[in-house]
């Protein structure tokens, strides 16, 4: 058996363990740093992380760091949003009252016309010649009343011969009234100011009673007709200041007042019908505009208002997560009024609740959340 070369220095087994065991050592010290790095960083962020099962017992689930603000409750003016349409001040379509053929067309389309202006003339030859037959036929009969009068004054005609005359008289002047009024309505006249619109009609034209020729139209001040529920009936009153947007300006906003309230509801869909005046000027509002409303109810009140992100669509209800003992309870509530940024809560949350307003997307109901620091809104 061949003996080990004296060159090779003895085995130390001491020194094996010893250094088997600052390996070790190294490895836990390596441990150690990582862990205390791993709290700090969970410390800046203002959060506790998750707490590891007890030995044997079942996993808990890993909580979910969210962000969070709480409801706060706010005084604001009390308002009501709605919709309506815009009508002419006042609106008319020009119709003649006779038979007869246009001979006159006295307006250009478009224009604005003054209250008593002559717009359309009818041929009106067969009118005035019934006038003239009229007039005459009086003329003759005043003469002859003239004469009965003066001699029954003298007692030589009776009083039947009289009378009989004074009836043929008022005859007489009744029917010159009558063909007065019938030339009268071979012209038509502006009924008030405005602005007319688009003819029917040209020049020579035979139109009947009753056939639409023109259409005038009063548009400053404006109407605004929209309808409002029933629980607002006794809010609602005339001289409540209204503010209106329509798509044609989206930029600008008019605003008017409440001219008249309909004291009738509508049985049908239980709501109440409100009639309001705007300022129109520059004529920049138009008849037929749908316009949407806010109108101020004139006093303060109080709010629950939470950020607008908070809160989510599922189908038809509203919800949004509050956080109770450490959990995500997901609510279903009533929103109201919008703002920039946030939303009015009327039913489902109280103030102070703390509302998730960040990290909600991987949230379930009941899920352990973790509160990140969030600086007061």
């Amino acid at each position: 058996m061949a003996c080990p070369p004296s060159h090779l220095p003895p085995i130390n087994p001491f020194g094996i363990i010893l250094h088997f065991m600052m390996k070790k050592l190294l490895g836990v010290l390596v441990l150690c740093v990582a862990v205390f790095f791993a709290w700090h960083w969970f410390s800046r962020l203002g959060v506790n992380p998750a707490v590891a099962p007890a030995a044997g017992g079942p996993p808990k689930m890993m909580s979910l760091p969210v962000k969070a603000a709480p409801a706060r409750r706010e005084k604001v003016s009390a308002k009501i949003e709605a919709v309506g349409d815009l009508l002419a001040g006042e609106s008319v379509v020009l119709r003649p009252e006779i038979v007869g053929r246009i001979s006159a067309i006295r307006f250009e389309e478009g224009q604005k016309a003054k209250t008593g202006d002559l717009l359309v003339e009818l041929n009106a030859e067969e009118q005035r010649s019934a006038y003239a037959q009229t007039q005459a036929a009086l003329n003759l009969e005043e003469e002859s009343f003239k004469r009965i009068r003066d001699v029954r004054a003298k007692n030589l005609v009776s009083q039947q011969q009289y009378d009989e005359s004074l009836a043929r008289l008022q005859n007489a002047q009744a029917l010159l009234e009558r063909d007065r009024v019938r030339l009268a309505r071979t012209q038509l006249f502006a009924p008030f100011d405005g602005i007319l619109g688009l003819r029917q009609v040209s020049l020579g034209d035979y139109v009947s009673p009753g056939q639409a020729l023109v259409n005038l139209e009063s548009v400053d001040p404006i109407k605004l007709d929209f309808k409002l529920a029933e629980k607002y009936a006794s809010k609602v009153a005339k001289g409540l200041k209204l503010e209106v947007s329509v798509d044609a300006w989206p930029d600008r906003v008019f605003r008017g007042e409440v001219q008249a309230v309909d004291p009738r509801l509508d049985e049908a869909t239980r709501t109440v019908k409100v009639r309001a005046r705007l300022p129109n000027p520059d004529l920049a509002l138009k008849p037929g505009m749908f316009a949407r409303i806010v109108l101020d109810l004139g006093h303060l009140r109080e709010a629950l208002f939470v950020p607008e992100q908070a809160v989510q669509a599922k189908g038809s209800t509203s919800m949004l997560f509050r956080i109770v003992d450490g959990k995500a309870v997901l609510s279903p509530v009533k929103t109201g009024e919008r703002r920039s940024g946030s939303v009015e809560i009327t039913e489902g949350i109280k103030d102070g609740d703390w509302i998730v307003i960040d990290g909600q997307i991987k949230l379930r109901d009941g899920m352990p959340v973790i509160q990140l620091k969030q600086d007061a809104p």
